[in-house]
């Protein structure tokens, strides 16, 4: 059998569904081997955008998601997406075409070593030499990749090897469970948490698993622990829940950062130091237990006092069955905190004022979005008001990158989740600048019928880092653009395409566009002249004068 033809059947056998990418002359026998599949080929506009639809996918249905680029410059443009995926935990295959390594006639044109590039960045990378090696090259991809912390592999197929014959077999699937806790570490833990006084959990990332989020729902109902989470952690516990406390958008001096400073016990459940964290560990502080699929990674501001390492699900199911609630936890401390917090949010909910704060765009999406909907959001300061005002009822509904925090994401992964659930309402939310670097992809989602919303958050610079020139006391310099008119640009592409200009507009609009097949692009002007004195002053003066 040819050689290609049998990587495709080993994909087929690890059930990938999809291909994202942009073919080349090096992987052309596995693009005629994959023409007969079962596999869909979806061929993007920019192999950057490919991998950030495969990363996503991974995110959304714990099955790696596959990427596909040819050599040199196709192989580079996945570099951003191999981070993005690696960092953020998500799993991910990428498969790139390599020339003939057995003989060439082209000397080093478009050679680069990719296997050593994508090194630092993969959990596993190899080039394949031989036709007989590709079934255990892509069993190891994807266990690697799929196998807890998740992240991203990478194979490079050389075209003289892809037109090779082999009779080797595809190697099946396995079943692999991770370990679970031993028993010793549960006992401290349930010790540790009946014997604080005011005990807080703590959501991570590494949390989101549909097990693990039942489990989580059970433990607060069992327990009546109050919880916040960190941003890639919202929704695995409803956060309608009168016990949820917020989300650490920010790292200090917000409300919910009395609430921390005042609890004796942090449950640490699925945090990852690769995301912004959530709060700084300092002397004096509260005793944080870490329970995850991996020990704890030390740093200055993160180092647990105990570790529950082992399957998350099966750590708290265990810890659930076993807790007794104590009557001398003390909560009202911390629900306090979460009444302030409250306020503090629907301040400017409902201001009239145009361009429109992002207080009201979040209190606004929250209003249109029903329970399941998905919100995907690109990079940039508006990121920060989703998270802290931003309430997710179910896991995945809020899919945002707190890990490498890449601008461009924001509209492939809206996209990759119309394709996982074509039944949900998606809304890919970017900021002018984010959309821009990807914004090709419009032509992508039109053609494959996709029913999205993409609205257009419009100030003309890179506002992220506006906002922090000005903290950082800078004159206002180089960060500013132009913009096209983003209605005529959806429409060039065959999309749909709006302009708000009122506040009150954006939800009926947002409404029509969910009753009308297609791909709807809606621009919206934003004023961020507040967010320095708002998210930098006023939210510290406020939570620091609490008492």
């Amino acid at each position: 059998m040819k050689a290609s033809d049998i990587f495709v059947k080993a994909l087929e056998s690890e059930g990938v569904e999809y291909i994202f990418g942009i073919p080349g002359e090096e992987n052309l026998d596995f693009l005629n081997s994959l023409r007969n599949s079962s596999i869909r080929l979806i061929l993007t506009r920019h192999e950057q955008a490919a991998g950030f639809m495969a990363a996503t996918y991974g995110r959304l249905t714990g099955k790696a998601g596959v990427s596909l680029a040819t050599l040199g410059p196709g192989a580079t443009n996945l570099v951003t997406a191999a981070a993005y995926a690696q960092l953020g935990a998500m799993p991910m295959v990428m498969i790139t075409g390599q020339k003939p390594i057995k003989s060439s006639k082209q000397g080093r044109f478009q050679i680069v070593d990719v296997v050593d590039m994508m090194r630092p960045l993969t959990k596993y990378t190899r080039q394949i030499h031989g036709a007989d090696s590709i079934p255990a090259h892509v069993r190891e991809a994807f266990r690697v990749a799929e196998d807890e912390r998740p992240g991203a592999s990478h194979l490079e197929l050389p075209e003289d090897i892809a037109s090779d014959n082999s009779d080797m077999p595809v190697i099946q699937k396995s079943l692999f469970r991770c370990p679970v806790a031993d028993n010793r570490s549960i006992e401290a833990a349930i010790e540790m948490i009946e014997h604080a006084e005011c005990p807080v959990l703590l959501i991570g990332a590494g949390a989101n698993r549909k097990r693990t989020c039942d489990r989580l729902q059970a433990f607060v109902e069992k327990t009546g622990i109050p919880f916040f989470s960190t941003q890639m952690g919202k929704g695995v516990v409803d956060e309608q829940s009168p016990l949820f406390l917020g989300t650490a958008a920010l790292s200090t001096d917000d409300f919910l950062h009395r609430a921390i400073d005042h609890a004796d016990l942090i449950i640490n459940v699925g945090h990852d130091v690769v995301e912004k964290p959530p709060f700084f560990m300092k002397e004096n502080c509260a005793r944080v237990m870490h329970v995850n699929y991996i020990t704890a990674t030390i740093d200055p501001v993160y180092y647990p006092q105990l570790g529950v390492i082992g399957d998350i699900a099966s750590s708290i199911e265990r810890l659930t069955a076993q807790i007794e609630p104590q009557p001398k936890w003390d909560f009202a401390y911390l629900l306090e905190v979460k009444k302030k917090l409250e306020t503090h949010l629907q301040e400017r909910a409902d201001d009239p004022h145009f361009p429109m704060y992002p207080q009201r765009l979040v209190a606004e999406m929250r209003k249109v979005m029903p329970d399941d909907g998905i919100i995907a959001l690109d990079n940039g300061v508006y990121k920060i008001w989703f998270a802290r005002n931003y309430k997710a009822y179910q896991p995945n509904t809020i899919l945002l990158d707190n890990a490498l925090a890449t601008m461009g994401a924001g509209l492939p992964s809206a996209m990759a989740a119309s394709l996982v659930y074509p039944e949900r309402k998606i809304v890919a939310i970017c900021g002018d600048g984010g959309f821009m670097m990807n914004s090709q992809e419009l032509e992508t989602a039109v053609r494959l019928n996709l029913n999205l919303v993409i609205l257009v958050l419009r100030d003309n610079a890179y506002g992220m880092i506006k906002w922090k020139q000005t903290n950082m006391g800078f004159a206002d310099f180089g960060l500013d653009y132009n913009n096209p008119d983003f209605v005529k640009y959806a429409q060039s592409y065959g999309a749909h395409g709006y302009r708000i200009v009122t506040s009150d507009e954006l939800a009926p609009r947002i409404r029509t566009c969910f009753s009308e097949p297609g791909v709807h692009v809606i621009e919206l002007a934003v004023d961020y002249t507040d967010n320095d004195r708002i998210l930098n002053k006023e939210i510290r003066m406020l939570s620091r004068s609490f008492d």
